[in-house]
């Protein structure tokens, strides 16, 4: 790896990555390991590119009902080229892999050599979070780490236009990243003395934080919405923004026990272990940017936000680097050899990220596969579909489809496909058995398809 990484390939390498991320997703999609995010954002953008309301069926709400996240309009272009959820895992993979390239420009920007600007360039590659980040669906979130990365770059180098460009990137991907922005404000008005990319970070940060939380989910969803969704990974914090509020000023014991778990401190343990080599005190303050995404995982009390396998700490990873930047150009690091640093991004790669699932986790599903593929092959329409959860994102190229049943809303649907066999996490295998038994007593459904515990009914 070390002698593939030098000047004259950087380019190659980014390439190479995105071609790793891309497949990988594109493998794990195909082996029905993907879920319900997938199903909504897949969904979501296929209906606005079809002029239609991008309404989700899979979670019962419009999109900028979720985080606002604008991002998801221009993205819907490629799907009039053709629509693919392939487009997703591409932008996904191409967009964690620009990460490394302005990685390299920033290294350099700083002073650093160029045998340090490529361990940087690896160091970022075999981040695990990273790598997972790229496994778990898709997120826009993804799109913000080169986008925060390049505004950072464009303030040092005092280029207004690609930075307000990638702030603008960044309020589009999700609401909350609002918060990040204004913090990396604060970070670039205060200590990197970059008085006008700051305040342009602040202002633009608080005025979308408002905006999207204020009218924009308010008007395409309601604060039900909100809450359902978000805060029932604050459940101790209460059901509103007033209960949350309230228990801060009166009973701020609960916050401070609840921070003071064994499960936060093993999450930020497996964050910075692969990076704690570069973390000195001096050089770390640009984790300023990365105060908000660490509080809302901290504080959270769903076990969700507080690993390395999933998404929620993308937003962390633009100021890890600069942090290691900074001790690095200052020569501070404990770790100064090339090699040694690959080695030990290298490691931690290996013991957190989810290579092993293919060999695993990923190949639950084999025993049946060709029988799952074959039936959804035969669904030819657009109508209305019922099936597994994991079978969803596969066929949400049309407006109703859901992996949620009443019994009593079966006429609902032109297609119930099921594999009783692997039920997925919305019912059991005894549900959909009984479902299956159901809808064979039924005149008004027809069974096309049977093997391998795979079924598909089509309405008459």
């Amino acid at each position: 790896m070390e002698k593939l990484l030098t000047k004259n390939n950087i380019n190659g390498i980014v390439g190479i990555s995105a071609l790793i991320l891309f497949t990988a997703s594109i493998l794990r999609h195909e082996l029905f390991n993907s879920s319900g995010d997938l199903a909504f954002f897949d969904q979501t953008v296929y209906l606005i590119s079809q002029a239609k309301l991008p309404f989700s069926s899979v979670l019962g709400f419009h999109v900028l009902a979720d985080h606002a996240a604008w991002i998801l309009y221009p993205i819907a272009l490629l799907y009039k080229i053709y629509p693919s959820v392939y487009w997703l895992f591409l932008i996904q993979s191409v967009a964690l892999s620009l990460g490394a390239f302005v990685t390299y420009l920033l290294a350099l920007q700083a002073g650093l050599k160029e045998n340090q600007a490529i361990a940087m360039v690896a160091v970022y590659l075999l981040y695990p979070v990273v790598y997972n980040s790229n496994l778990c669906d898709f997120h826009p979130d993804t799109l913000a780490v080169p986008a925060l990365l390049t505004a950072v770059l464009a303030a040092r180098t005092k280029k207004i236009v690609w930075f307000c460009v990638s702030v603008l990137i960044v309020l589009g991907c999700k609401a909350v990243l609002s918060l990040t922005v204004v913090a990396m404000g604060v970070w670039l008005l205060l200590f990197e003395k970059r008085r006008l990319y700051g305040v342009i970070a602040i202002i633009s940060g608080i005025a979308w934080f408002l905006i999207a939380n204020k009218i924009i989910i308010p008007f395409f969803g309601s604060e039900a919405t909100l809450v359902n969704r978000h805060f029932y990974r604050y459940s101790y914090l209460g059901k509103s923004f007033s209960e949350t509020l309230q228990i801060i000023l009166y009973q701020p014991q609960l916050i401070i026990s609840n921070i003071l778990s064994s499960i936060n401190l093993e999450y930020l343990c497996f964050l910075l272990a692969p990076v704690i080599w570069g973390l000195i005190p001096k050089y770390m303050t640009s984790l300023i940017g990365a105060i908000p995404c660490l509080a809302l995982n901290i504080l959270a009390d769903h076990p969700s936000q507080k690993n390395v396998i999933l998404h929620y700490s993308l937003p962390v990873i633009p100021f890890l680097i600069l942090a290691l930047i900074a001790s690095i150009a200052a020569d501070k690091a404990w770790l100064k050899q090339k090699r040694a640093i690959l080695l030990w991004s290298l490691i931690w790669f290996l013991i957190l990220s989810k290579w092993g699932f293919f060999i695993s986790k990923y190949l639950n599903f084999v025993d049946n596969l060709q029988a799952t593929k074959e039936a959804i092959s035969l669904i030819k329409t657009q109508d209305s579909v019922l099936t597994t959860d994991v079978i969803t994102p596969h066929l949400t190229h049309r407006q109703e489809i859901s992996f949620k049943y009443d019994i009593n809303e079966l006429n609902n649907f032109h297609y119930i496909l099921l594999n009783t066999r692997h039920p997925g996490w919305a019912a059991t295998a005894e549900d959909y058995g009984n479902l299956v038994k159901e809808l064979k007593k039924r005149s008004d459904f027809k069974l096309q398809y049977e093997r391998d515990d795979v079924y598909l009914f089509t309405k008459q």
